[in-house]
């Protein structure tokens, strides 16, 4: 596994990822997480840092904190059941500036109400975060409800995409 950490406005970012000939810059991402993130991978002494694999990945990050940067062209190097990648492939659908509650992600993916947890816990499930834009969901009522990266994080960065809150 390669890593590397980075800044953010959120704080240092630990991305890992895998060599990928298919990928910007040579790698695929496998996760994203801020510090203090709930199940949030741990840095292991046989990974390798390199800085240089995550350039793109790097560069994309920063010109979406800056505003200039509405979605990610990277490949993603994720491992998930059938149905944790039908609700991370429905949150990449969810538009920048945007908001979608767990109720409205389930029916996008034709899960019965009864599976609104199951899509929470996919939700938070997501090793992606920032990229895969979790952030964007809410509770029906337009609470801010969850996010592994913590609620403060949360806000921020839909504040960043202009959301109201």
């Amino acid at each position: 596994m390669l890593y590397t950490e980075t800044a953010s406005p959120l704080g240092r970012l630990l991305l890992t990822g895998l060599p990928s000939a298919d990928a910007p810059g040579g790698t695929a991402i496998a996760s994203l997480s801020v510090p203090g993130q709930r199940n949030a991978p741990a840095v292991q002494p046989n990974w390798r840092r390199e800085p240089t694999a995550f350039a793109e990945a790097e560069r994309q990050l920063a010109a979406y904190f800056a505003g200039e940067r509405a979605d990610f062209s990277l490949v993603y190097a994720v491992q998930g059941t059938e149905f944790r990648r039908k609700v991370w492939d429905a949150l990449d659908a969810v538009p920048y500036g945007t908001t979608t509650s767990y109720g409205a992600l389930a029916a996008r993916i034709g899960a019965p109400r009864a599976a609104v947890r199951a899509v929470g816990g996919a939700i938070g499930a997501n090793p992606l975060l920032v990229l895969r834009p979790c952030h964007r969901v809410i509770g029906a009522d337009g609470s801010l409800t969850g996010y592994a990266g913590g609620l403060e994080r949360k806000r921020l960065l839909l504040a960043l995409e202009n959301v109201p809150l």
